[in-house]
């Protein structure tokens, strides 16, 4: 069974910096690509960061400077510093991870980011 498990948010004011945590469990693979997504009230869930096994990174272009992912020493782990936040980059954002290229998306409960003075 593959679960996810997001830590490292709360409240911060506009300008400041948070890491988010996730640490995954697959009994005993490792996952193929990581990232995080997240999702702003009465908006769609979208794409923050995504890294793969290799290395290769991804980021939508509102976050680009700003966020950095990056895989953790530990097996299925995966961070990611943000920076410079904004008021727009408030949201639940939701760890996830893949065990294969083409396999299915696993998904975190969530972790609620507030950007506000």
């Amino acid at each position: 069974q593959v679960q996810l498990v997001e830590s490292g948010g709360g409240l911060v004011q506009p300008g400041g910096s948070l890491r988010l945590s996730c640490a995954g469990s697959t009994n005993g693979f490792n996952f193929y690509a990581m990232g995080w997504y997240r999702q702003a009230p009465g908006k769609e869930r979208e794409l923050v960061a995504t890294v793969i096994r290799a290395g290769g990174t991804n980021y939508a272009d509102s976050v680009k400077g700003r966020f950095t992912i990056s895989r953790g020493d530990a097996k299925n782990t995966v961070y990611l510093e943000m920076n410079s936040l904004k008021p727009e980059d408030t949201a639940v954002y939701y760890c996830t991870a893949r065990l294969s290229s083409l396999g299915q998306n696993y998904w975190g409960q969530g972790t609620q980011v507030t950007v506000s003075s």
